[in-house]
């Protein structure tokens, strides 16, 4: 199960990519998967990764806490500025907008951990803005969703903030607590959490994708360039952050992927809750939720070069003096 956890792991975005391609150009494969089950499928990789947490990890934050508040407010400031931006500059119609505004105001994705571990960065700064982020967004993203969108829709913040602790504090709470009592157990089947997570990913990216088919492919060019601009800006500027702040390479990486990388699948399920009668609203989370793991995977290969040439330049250093 190891193996098969790393397999995965190693190819996700080749199988994210194929999964999504699948759903979109043949729909009918994955229509069995209903959209109902989006939200127990999140809830299970929250779950997943509450299990792998401890309070300790929590750490950082009180240790790091200069790089924790840089982190978390440049994630809820320059993904909602870009995506209000762009969503305005290409004039997106008031459905896609939502999407994209939902997407840019949630927290960073579970899988930033991941790409920030296979890029070499500072995994513990990783998991301290992904929880951090996460336990801010019940206020933070609706109250931000409602602040960009307040004069074009109806945003229903009380349905937001119970869908997110519904889906995501809960099962992350429930799983730290586990834990806790069981630690020797958890240790136990984290091997095969990993392999858990890619395919609850997968099954939401193709149940998503499947049933929104028709409005993806129609939505043209447009909602794609947007999606991915968001994400690549993203990156570009939170490395800009890591810079500015004058942070090593490794708390560089780490705020760049974070920043970049959100939880577009919580982004889905609250388009579908909080905007229900704006059916357009999940698509910029769908492409997101495949687009993001493509990216992050070749960032991940970028990074991981910059890090051992960084590495091989101290060993030189070292060896001349």
């Amino acid at each position: 199960m190891k193996k098969v956890s790393g397999f995965l792991g190693k190819y996700m975005a080749i199988i994210v990519l194929a999964v999504a391609a699948l759903a979109l150009f043949v729909p009918k494969s994955s229509m069995w998967i209903q959209t109902s089950w989006v939200n127990y499928l999140l809830m299970v990789v929250m779950f997943g990764m509450g299990l792998t947490m401890k309070l300790s990890d929590f750490g950082v934050v009180f240790s790091r806490p200069k790089d924790i508040i840089i982190g978390c407010s440049a994630q809820f400031i320059i993904m909602p500025l870009l995506a209000f931006a762009l969503g305005k500059t290409f004039g997106l119609e008031r459905s896609l907008l939502v999407g994209v505004m939902l997407v840019g105001t949630c927290p960073g994705g579970t899988a930033s951990n991941v790409i920030t571990y296979l890029s070499k960065g500072d995994v513990s700064l990783s998991v301290g803005m992904t929880s951090v982020n996460t336990l801010l967004s019940p206020l933070l993203t609706p109250a931000l969703t409602y602040l960009f969108l307040r004069t074009s829709v109806h945003v229903d913040v009380k349905a937001m903030i119970f869908s997110i602790i519904q889906v995501v504090a809960v099962p992350i709470g429930l799983g730290i607590l586990i834990n806790k009592l069981m630690p020797k157990v958890c240790e136990k089947i984290k091997d095969i959490l990993p392999c858990i997570s890619v395919t609850a990913i997968c099954l939401i990216i193709a149940a998503v994708v499947s049933h929104n088919s028709e409005k993806i492919l129609s939505t043209g060019a447009v909602i794609f360039a947007v999606v991915i601009l968001h994400n690549l800006l993203g990156y570009v500027c939170g490395y800009l952050v890591g810079v500015l702040f004058k942070m090593d390479i490794s708390r560089k990486k780490a705020v760049a992927i974070e920043i970049g990388m959100q939880n577009s699948g919580l982004a889905t399920t609250l388009a579908g809750s909080a905007f229900p009668d704006l059916s357009m609203a999940t698509v910029p989370g769908a492409i997101f939720s495949v687009w993001h793991n493509i990216s992050g995977a070749v960032l991940a290969g970028v990074f991981r070069r910059m890090g051992t040439d960084k590495d091989t330049e101290n060993d030189e250093q070292q060896e001349s003096s």
